[in-house]
């Protein structure tokens, strides 16, 4: 496996554990670049750039009042050298509404010295993720 990739593992699993309050997010600051730089659709309730390791704190906070679940049901990943693209197949149920949605989302992903400088999520329907979070018609 590529360094990258153990990088990128290794990032998910301490994600995963800060979202499911099991770790605090310390295990997930160390694989950020101090400029990490996010930028989320407009469109979603957590929507525009979220800069630095305290921008993604605060989108993860944000994230876990929307969604009650976030899985990752499959991904492909394809490394080009600090360039990353992840196509990821999601199940997630909205917090406010119950409603359950099925997507795909694929992250442009920049490292620089062995971590996240930059994340780029690209959503097929932002309008159904949307109203998945808010019930608000598409």
């Amino acid at each position: 496996m590529s360094e990258t990739l153990t990088i990128l593992d290794r990032f998910y699993a301490a994600e995963l554990a800060y979202l499911s309050g099991a770790t605090g997010f310390e295990p997930v600051a160390e694989f950020l670049d101090p400029e990490i730089v996010l930028h989320q659709a407009e469109g979603l309730p957590y929507g525009g750039q979220w800069r630095g390791p305290d921008g993604l704190a605060r989108f993860m906070a944000e994230m876990a009042r929307t969604w009650a679940s976030f899985e990752i049901l499959a991904q492909e990943t394809l490394v080009d050298g600090d360039r990353v693209s992840v196509l990821s197949q999601v199940r997630a149920r909205g917090r406010a509404t119950g409603t359950e949605l099925e997507f795909p989302i694929l992250q442009l992903i920049r490292l620089r010295n062995g971590r996240l400088a930059e994340v780029r999520p690209f959503y097929w329907d932002t309008a159904a993720v949307a109203a998945a979070c808010t019930g608000a018609d598409r």
